[in-house]
Formats: C-alpha cells, structure tokens, sequence
C-alpha cells in the first residue's frame, strides 16, 4: 500500500531567508520533510535554537514550539510525495543515524554557497536544508530529479512534477496542523 511523505517549504521572512530569497527569487527558502500530515515528524537541518541562527545543524523541527512560534507570519507550501511502506522504512532509519550523530551534524553554509557557484561543496557531516531532505529521498530510492542532493534548493520540490501541492498559505493556517493542535 502507497503511504506519502511531505515536504514544507517555508519562507519565515528572517534577514538570512530574506538575503537567500534576492539571490534566488523563489518563494520559499527552507526545506523539511514530514512523514505525517500534520507535520508533527518534521526533520530538516536548521537552527537548534530558534534565537540563533548560526548555531544550526540536524533538528526535528517543532511549528508549534520552535523557530516557527517566533515568526507567526511564516508563509509555506506543503507538498505530498507517493512513497512505499520500504522506502518510509530506509527513511527512518537514516533519521535514526542522523538523531544518533546530530552533535557532530553542523549547517553546510557553505554548501549554500556552492549551490550559488554551482559547484557542489560537501564538507563531511554537514548538510543545508534542501540538501539533506533530496538525499534523504535519493538514498530511499526516490529520484526527483537528475541533480545531486548538493545542488538541490528548496525551489526544485515545488517545481518537481513528482511533488504534489496539497496546501500553501500561512503556516499556521495549514488546516491538518490545526487539528493536529486541538
């Protein structure tokens, strides 16, 4: 039986998207993937501390608690992937070895960087959001496009037509999310 993966984009209006955002023109500049609806799984590499977002790498993100509680105002699209019950299960696993290694998981900024020169630059243990979520799929065996996960943006899942928009709007407003809430 067919399951779904999602993928949230957001776009939190903070200096550091808005400086990304001039650069690539796209609507949204963060990345993370959730194997529920409600987005309650949600797993990206991001800030650890919502205060500081240079103190960043491998995090399960929480809208209700996290960064996103400090910006309300959070725009984002949320996009469903057809996935199988075996590739959910190499997926969790490699977010099982990422949790268990997330001390030594830093933010791969200067993969961001490279993404800019294209030229992929991959330092050891260190991934930036869109990244990490392509390869997470890559690895299960899910192949969006013909990039390397060094090279993907948050951009390429929304033009991806193996991607399909289930919701874009206010964050906040994402109608599973606020049941989830209740």
């Amino acid at each position: 039986m067919d399951k779904k993966v999602y993928i949230l984009l957001t776009d939190t209006g903070t200096v550091f998207t808005k400086t990304i955002k001039q650069y690539t023109k796209a609507p949204y500049n963060h990345s993370s993937i959730a194997f529920d609806e409600h987005l309650l799984e949600l797993y990206s590499f991001g800030r650890k501390n919502p205060r500081n977002p240079l103190y960043a790498g491998f995090i399960k993100e929480d809208i209700l608690n996290g960064t996103y509680k400090l910006y309300p105002q959070t725009t984002c699209s949320v996009y469903e992937i057809i996935v199988t019950d075996r590739q959910i299960e190499k997926m969790k696993r490699m977010i099982g070895l990422f949790e268990r290694k997330k001390d030594q998981m830093i933010y791969n900024i200067f993969g961001v960087i490279g993404v800019a020169l294209r030229e992929p630059l991959e330092p050891r243990g260190s991934y930036f959001c869109s990244q990490f979520v392509s390869e997470l799929l890559e690895r299960a065996g899910i192949k969006l496009w013909n990039k390397i996960p060094a090279l993907v943006t948050p951009d390429d899942f929304r033009r991806s037509d193996k991607t399909k928009l289930v919701y874009e709007g206010l964050l906040l407003d994402y109608p599973p999310l606020k049941k989830a809430a209740k």
